[in-house]
């Protein structure tokens, strides 16, 4: 029977503190539950990038920043004769090159990027395949969801989310034992969208002989799943 008593002691002393504050009773919420849905889309990837690079060393650094800038323009040039080409330069740095020693300073090594975007996959292709030789070479190519694209998706999923988390709100309520319930607040995330589809460098695609025609790069976008969650919390009537 003595081993009763500290409950029924901390029974009592907890009644009492809830009477003792009042206040505080009106800040708790009953029957309050957080609800989760999320669905999601497979979306065609439809902008293509594409990364080359003019890769060079020089005793003189002059020289080779000349000869870099050169490769650049000529680059430039023959992209920009091509419509619907986003073109954009990159990272251009240089470095020195030592002896076997690390001590003394035997030459210069520079590089420079340049990055082709179009959602015109067989241009950009193209052109790719005829820019590739000596002065330019692959660094990466990738694909993507164009913003109008990934913008139509998600205003379609934003709709879906909302039905699916009435859908899961009812079940909770219902699996309650409740008549119905309010909806307390409710965040749509479209955040956590996919990565471009990255695919690694390629080798040159450039033909043995200088006369033949320079090859042209086949390429698969492939799709990527774009997501919207729906977090809330309902307060359930439970009669």
């Amino acid at each position: 029977m003595l081993s009763h008593h500290p409950i029924a002691t901390l029974i009592a002393i907890g009644t009492v503190a809830f009477a003792s504050m009042p206040a505080m009773a009106d800040d708790v919420h009953y029957n309050q539950v957080s609800v989760r849905a999320e669905v999601n889309q497979e979306v065609q990837r439809d902008l293509m990038s594409v990364t080359l690079y003019s890769e060079s060393q020089n005793a003189d650094p002059a020289k080779l920043a000349a000869e870099i800038t050169e490769n650049l323009n000529k680059a430039l040039g023959q992209a920009r004769q091509v419509k619907g080409i986003t073109i954009r330069q990159g990272n251009r740095n240089s470095y020195p090159i030592y002896d076997d020693k690390g001590q003394k300073i035997t030459g210069w090594r520079e590089r420079a990027e340049l990055r082709l975007e179009s959602a015109d996959f067989a241009a950009l292709s193209k052109l790719t395949g005829e820019m590739l030789g000596a002065e330019m070479k692959m660094g990466g190519m990738d694909f993507s969801i164009s913003k109008p694209a990934r913008k139509a998706s998600e205003d379609t999923l934003l709709k879906d989310a909302v039905a699916a988390f009435r859908t899961r709100a009812q079940l909770v309520t219902d699996a309650l034992g409740g008549s119905s319930y309010k909806l307390v607040n409710l965040n749509l995330n479209t955040a956590g969208y996919p990565q471009p589809y990255m695919r690694g460098p390629v080798m040159m695609m450039k033909a043995e002989r200088s006369d033949a025609a320079a090859p042209t790069p086949e390429v698969e976008a492939g799709t990527a799943e774009v997501s919207v969650t729906a977090d809330g919390v309902i307060e359930v009537a439970i009669p």
